[in-house]
């Protein structure tokens, strides 16, 4: 459809059809303001950029004439469904709307990144996003410049960043597609952030066939900083000065955000390679540097990262939040390809870049810091003022004396379009909720219970994780005190007093599937608890949004109420929303993902040698005492066990009591402070079964226990997924006071056994499983199907790596060698 002049040359070819409309030049100079008013009736590609018909007619309304070729492409960009969130937003408004008062939150919600005050002088800043569907086209640099944009976001908040997580979903584990993503998405994620200096503390993996072809990868980053170093992005200030920091720009992650994360993919994601980031950690360090030595010195007045969108995004944004114009004059912007046209510049995504607002008093501190550091800055605008009438400034932008955008930022920033779009309930669920699994044939003999404790611990979902995890160095800074494969990450903020937090994300797609509403509460009862168990005070949340087309309506109806279940549990626990992503069109043609909201939880320690770590205490006497925290149902629909043993997914998830997850993790809290609990787990994925086997692996202790006598029958014991539930070991001499204490919280507390030297998991009347078998089970799934280490690593350019992958980040645990604060 698209239509160009007799004088339009040959357009250069970025590799992407879709954005290759964008690049043309016009009698040997670019697409102005001044042609565009004279030729009104010149077709544009717009739809090939995802613009509606509608959405285009009101561009030109806006403007009084039609679009530039760098307007149309800054629209196509800034309207699309990851920057404008212009299907989400109707619900989104419920994280503000049901938000609870009283919070530690600073900065929320439209910011860069959630800000917590974690005490009178410090706070602490998160954020999770997705950057899956470049992971699914390129996944080494997919992975890896997804890390480098969620640490850009923590930077642009004033602080500095100190650890990274990562939830990862992927297809079949045995599929032939995830064994190319996986191993270069993982490859991608240790190469940043191990070059970046940041420990890796958890994540998820997880394989399901609904995420063939369309693999989740989110990341998350968290950083710290003094209160009063807080950053804003608001290009305030008449005449301050606009500095672009960091990389120069090239032609990589043109057209990302508009067409790659904004559409489904189909047989052309191969052809979409060109339009995935190119990342480089060790100019990211020096950008971090760089920027955390500006803000100390009070030199920034304003501050947005480039990531999605790149500079479009940035000046659009700053202007836009301030009310005020800018100039800016683009030919000033350096470019590794001198060739590139405006429109390019000003879509590419390339990444370690940062956009500055300084005084012009401060311009030339601000060119030696970044000299000094090795980055390239360059001053390339100026803001100017809003209008005389107080309407807002306007975005100029030039190209060698050529005016190429002239538009209102906050028409791009803020003003897109918003769809109230249909909902409808998916036409299959009444049936797959009334198919349970708690029919379905389950084994009852001892020895039947055995065998399906060492299939399900072998299981790609519940298996040792450690292939990926020794990919990551965890202890890099001296402050991780817990990570991988703890229930949550937890770090020492402050050397003197202690003073910590602890961090975990948790998401389970076929609980959404089942019930999107129950689903998101589920995953953020989980990521509450986890956090809860380690003693720590959850105060705050982030999510990652992950759903399929939001032009389906049963995808609009999951999306809907997993909000309403997230906006409703928040309230209830008293946790704010402080930001995060949605990340729509997650499916290959008709075929969507299980709807799968990834919830961060974050928790605030005041001394993090408090901690409670998730594996049995050594013991070399009696042992500790075991107890089961929470109460078990028959819960088995949208289980691993009925996954893992029937390929079944049906029926309604385990009910969640949002109530007592509060009960159990002040209790926890409160043990914690009293010495009471010597080791603290989590029951979700695989019930008590999984939970014992992994604290019993986690130090090599073994445990007799008897299950209880309460009409459940031994199964349901072991693989039940009801939620609220913890198992502790606690000291002898203790537990009177532990019971007491949980009858003052209200948390049912039930007796198990006892912990054992014996490397043994001795479940009374029913089987007994030496602990070297079932670490066999476990620990050999994940290489058997992707290899070695060193053989990944020399896949990914790594031979040092690959020469000696004893040289891995792998620590054991915290107990050896990483500092407890």
């Amino acid at each position: 459809m698209t239509t160009q002049p007799d004088t339009a040359v040959a357009p250069k070819q970025t590799g992407f059809a879709a954005t290759d409309v964008l690049v043309n030049e016009f009698d040997g100079g670019p697409d102005t303001v001044q042609r565009a008013v004279g030729t009104p009736d010149e077709l544009q590609p717009h739809t090939e950029l995802g613009l509606k018909d509608d959405e285009y007619d009101r561009i030109r309304q806006i403007l009084g004439r039609r679009p530039t070729a760098s307007e149309l492409a800054m629209y196509s960009i800034m309207w699309s469904e990851h920057c404008s969130y212009k299907s989400s937003k109707v619900h989104l408004r419920q994280f503000g709307d049901k938000a609870p008062q009283g919070t530690r939150m600073l900065a929320g919600i439209g910011e860069n990144a959630g800000v917590v005050q974690i005490s009178d002088e410090l706070a602490v800043t998160f954020k999770v996003e997705s950057h899956n569907h470049p992971s699914f086209v390129e996944p080494y640099q997919g992975a890896a410049t997804g890390v480098g944009g969620i640490v850009r976001d923590i930077l642009a908040m004033g602080a500095r960043p100190i650890a990274v997580m990562d939830p990862l979903r992927f297809g079949a584990a045995d599929h032939p597609d995830t064994a190319r993503v996986l191993p270069g998405v993982v490859a991608g994620i240790g190469g940043y952030g191990n070059c970046l200096g940041l420990p890796n503390i958890g994540g998820e993996i997880v394989f399901d066939p609904t995420y063939q072809g369309n693999p989740l990868v989110n990341a998350l980053s968290i950083g710290v900083l003094p209160v009063e170093r807080l950053q804003h992005k608001e290009a305030a200030g008449v005449g301050n000065v606009v500095v672009l920091l960091g990389a120069r720009t090239g032609r990589d992650g043109i057209g990302g955000v508009s067409v790659l994360a904004s559409a489904t993919f189909d047989e052309e994601a191969e052809q979409r390679r060109p339009s995935v980031q190119v990342g480089d950690p060790f100019m990211e360090k020096l950008l971090i540097e760089s920027c955390l030595e500006l803000y100390d010195a009070g030199l920034v007045a304003g501050i947005q990262d480039l990531g999605g969108a790149g500079l479009t995004c940035a000046l659009t944004e700053t202007a836009a939040a301030a009310g005020t114009g800018m100039r800016v004059w683009l030919e000033r912007v350096p470019l590794r390809e001198a060739s590139m046209s405006p429109t390019e510049i000003l879509a590419s995504e390339s990444q370690e870049r940062m956009l500055l607002i300084v005084t012009p008093g401060n311009l030339e501190r601000v060119l030696s810091v970044a000299e000094k550091w090795g980055v390239w800055a360059t001053a390339i605008g100026e803001v100017t003022p809003a209008g005389d009438d107080g309407s807002p400034g306007r975005l100029v932008i030039t190209w060698n004396d050529h005016v190429v955008v002239d538009v209102p930022p906050g028409s791009l920033a803020d003003d897109g379009p918003v769809y109230a779009r249909p909902i409808r309930e998916p036409a299959d669920l009444i049936l797959l909720q009334a198919d349970k699994a708690e029919t379905l044939p389950r084994p009852s003999t001892g020895d039947e219970l055995r065998e399906t404790v060492l299939r399900m611990i072998a299981s790609p979902n519940l298996c040792d994780k450690s292939w990926v995890t020794e990919q990551y160095d965890r202890y890099v800074l001296g402050n991780t005190v817990l990570a991988q494969p703890e229930d949550s990450g937890v770090l020492r903020i402050d050397e003197k007093t202690g003073l910590g937090v602890a961090l975990s994300v948790d998401g389970n797609g076929r609980f959404a599937r089942l019930d999107p509403y129950e689903g998101a509460k589920l995953a953020l009862a989980e990521a509450y608890r986890n956090v809860g168990v380690t003693g720590a005070e959850p105060v705050a949340v982030t999510d990652c949004l992950n759903f399929g087309s939001p032009e389906d309506p049963a995808v609009m109806w999951q999306f809907a109420e997993a909000v309403r279940g997230l906006a409703d549990g928040c309230q209830q626990l008293g946790t704010p929303v402080t930001g995060g992503n949605v990340s729509f069109y997650n499916q290959t043609g008709a075929a969507a993902i299980h709807p799968t909201p990834v919830v961060g939880v974050l928790g605030v320690f005041d001394d993090v040698a408090r901690r409670i770590p998730m594996g049995f205490p050594a013991t070399t006497g009696d042992g500790d005492l075991i107890f089961l925290l929470g109460e078990t149902s028959c819960e088995l629909s949208g289980s691993e066990w009925a996954w893992v043993t029937h390929g079944h997914l049906g029926g309604r998830p385990p009910k969640v009591d949002l109530e007592a997850e509060r009960r159990l993790a002040m209790l926890m809290a409160r043990a914690s402070q009293a010495g009471h609990v010597g080791a603290a787990h989590d029951l979700s994925d695989g019930g008590l079964a999984q939970a014992l086997v992994e604290s019993c692996l986690r130090r090599n202790v073994g445990a007799q226990v008897t299950l209880p006598e309460d009409g459940q029958s031994a199964f349901v014991h072991l693989f039940s997924e009801s939620a609220g539930r913890a198992l502790v070991a606690v000291p002898r001499g203790h537990d009177k006071a532990f019971v007491a204490l949980a009858a003052e919280f209200g948390v049912p507390c039930t007796p198990l056994g006892a912990t054992s030297a014996e490397p043994v998991l001795d479940v009374r009347d029913q089987f007994t499983l030496p602990l070297d078998e079932a670490r066999a089970a476990h620990e050999a799934t994940l290489p058997a199907l992707f290899g070695g280490v060193a053989e990944l690593a020399n896949r990914h350019g790594d031979p040092e790596h690959a020469a000696d992958p004893t040289a891995s980040a792998s620590r054991g645990d915290e107990e050896s060698g990483a500092p407890t604060a």
